[in-house]
């Protein structure tokens, strides 16, 4: 059950229980258990892109190995080749290199150990620990009772060890079609643990694998691979998220019924809950095969390397993960705060330049025609570093239609007929007149006159007015393509990560989640603005540009807008709950 108490609050996840591995660890330690040593791993299934929930997952083990002097292996559980495949692996080693983590030269695979495990279950069924199994999948669903109703032993329980390990073996030589035969664990059908009445070990599976290609057609399952992959790499502390904390009971009875000292402990951690968002790796994947976004890198999605070309910065990704904490329960962190700490990064290392997604021409009736000013402009005032640059200025300008209204609202301080506003980096102008399109009635366009003495720098400029606008020069500006990005889903609660089959969830799929804007016009000095780079767009946002650009045509994914800071937000929260 969620603890909703914690919605919208993620800072009250780490109070308390921050440090909690850390506290085990620091135990283990200080009594020696295993040498003082610390080794941890990341162990994702190529089954898709990572996403944030996995980033948080990331930073902790990396973190935690980091902090205790350790060591932290990338692993892949490879062990379903029907879901696998090598753009995952790649796309998984690229994003855990670029939040900056390395794992030297342990790089492993569970099919690096095929073999071993494959002993490993011979020694199980000699133990009499294991058997072969004839019923199919659905029998052993209805075997296998409910959380009130206790389960029914198989009619195979009892199959000889000489059978059982003939029948295992003809299973490894593809003798038996999928489905037909499975190896499993001979633990307690009456256990109130669902995970104990004789789990799966192994399953028939004629598909080739990414790495072993046809060299085995039976595969172990998740829950026996996982605990002897940590037991090889001589793994200490076996960190995962809390839905397998009832299959920690399987993780040890594997162990300590093949092994006697140096096991691993499992310690489940509270995975990642977000709102507005999908943090299921199968319906994330369902988004993309159904085409509702545009690839697994698509800026929308909270996948890594969605956010990467969303503009997302590592430091910011790792800020956010370090600042939600690690909880024992699971709690709903509002997708406002990772949206707050990308705000917060880019503050103080984002270009400030000036851009107008809604062109409205501005015409300035009584500056001189064929003058250009190259007016200064900084670059980023939280930087002192960051200098200047140089920004064109002509007669002909362009602003934002929204800069502009004919009969104006209360306490709107933009232009307006008879109103003065100052032009960002520029002069005070005052609107004389405005034309209008006669079909649509639409405003084409707003002749203004400008006050020379009034120049931002000058010691006129010092008269003050209420509005300042940003703006680009007509024949120095630059088009550009804008893509503007809102929340995934429309709802704020949050779409479960279990993998169930419905879809349920597309409903709530958001489709004004991307809003693309051509004709857009950008200050001049973006010109060979390399792909990647981050700006302030003045008074819109952060921005960064797209891989889709290329020589002659600019294009700039919405990052996140100028929106209020986490700490407005959580007073206005507080105050509406009042």
């Amino acid at each position: 059950m969620e603890n909703k108490e914690n919605q919208g609050n993620p800072g009250c996840e780490n109070k308390e229980s921050i440090n909690f591995i850390q506290s085990i660890i620091d135990k283990d330690k200080e009594n020696n258990k295993y040498g003082g040593r610390v080794h941890l791993r990341f162990p994702p299934e190529p089954n898709g892109y990572l996403h944030i929930g996995h980033a948080k997952s990331i930073c902790l083990n990396f973190g935690l190995a980091e902090k205790n002097g350790g060591l932290c292996n990338l692993r892949f559980d490879d062990t379903n080749p029907s879901k696998e495949d090598i753009e995952f692996i790649e796309s998984i080693v690229r994003d855990v290199r670029w939040l900056g983590f390395d794992w030297e030269d342990r790089l492993y695979y569970a099919s690096d150990y095929f073999e071993r495990m494959y002993q490993d279950a011979l020694t199980l069924v000699r133990k009499g620990k294991a058997y072969v199994c004839d019923l199919n999948p659905d029998e052993i669903r209805e075997y296998r009772g409910t959380f009130t109703k206790p389960g029914i032993e198989s009619p195979y329980r009892n199959r000889s060890v000489d059978e059982s390990l003939s029948l295992f073996q003809r299973m490894r030589d593809g003798d038996f079609e999928d489905g037909s035969r499975v190896l499993r664990a001979k633990i307690d059908m009456s256990s109130p643990n669902l995970n104990m009445r004789d789990p799966v070990l192994y399953r028939i599976l004629k598909k080739t694998h990414h790495r072993t290609k046809d060299q085995w057609c039976i595969y172990p399952m998740y829950d026996y691979a996982h605990p002897l992959e940590d037991y090889y790499e001589g793994i200490t502390h076996s960190v995962c998220t809390l839905e397998f904390e009832d299959h920690r009971p399987l993780y040890d009875w594997i162990l300590t019924n093949l092994y006697s000292s140096g096991l691993p402990q499992q310690i489940e951690f509270a995975r990642l809950n977000l709102t507005n968002t999908v943090m299921s790796k199968r319906k994330l994947r369902f988004l993309v095969e159904e085409g509702y976004v545009n690839g697994w890198d698509d800026p929308r999605l909270p996948t890594i390397s969605g956010l990467r070309r969303r503009g997302y910065t590592a430091r910011a990704i790792r800020n956010f993960c370090d600042r939600i904490g690690v909880a024992k329960t699971n709690s709903i962190v509002d997708i406002r705060f990772l949206e707050h700490c990308i705000s917060e990064d880019l503050n103080q290392s984002a270009q400030r330049i000036m851009a107008v997604l809604n062109p409205l021409k501005l015409i300035i009736d009584n500056y001189p025609e064929n003058l250009t000013e190259e007016l200064e402009g900084e670059n980023n005032p939280e930087d002192s570093n960051a200098g200047t640059r140089k920004i064109p200025f002509s007669r002909v300008l362009y602003i934002e239609k929204e800069d502009f209204q004919e009969v104006p609202p209360n306490k709107y301080f933009r232009l307006a007929p008879e109103r003065e506003v100052r032009l960002k980096n520029a002069y005070i102008i005052q609107c004389k007149e405005f034309v209008k399109d006669e079909n649509t009635g639409e405003i084409k366009e707003v002749h203004c006159t400008y006050d020379p003495e009034t120049k931002s720098g000058q010691p006129g400029a010092k008269r003050k007015v209420k509005g300042t606008l940003h703006w680009v020069s007509a024949s120095h500006a630059l088009t550009a393509e804008v893509r503007l990005y809102n929340h995934l889903l429309l709802d704020d609660t949050v779409e479960q990560q279990a993998e169930e089959e419905n879809n349920d969830f597309i409903g709530k799929f958001n489709t004004k989640s991307l809003e693309i804007l051509k004709g857009c016009l950008v200050e001049s000095t973006l010109k060979n603005a390399p792909v990647g780079n981050h700006y302030q767009f003045i008074r819109k946002g952060y921005f960064c540009v797209d891989p889709d650009s290329n020589k002659g045509r600019l294009i700039f994914n919405q990052i996140v807008s100028l929106r209020d800071s986490w700490e407005k937000i959580e007073k206005l929260n507080q105050d509406n709950s009042r």
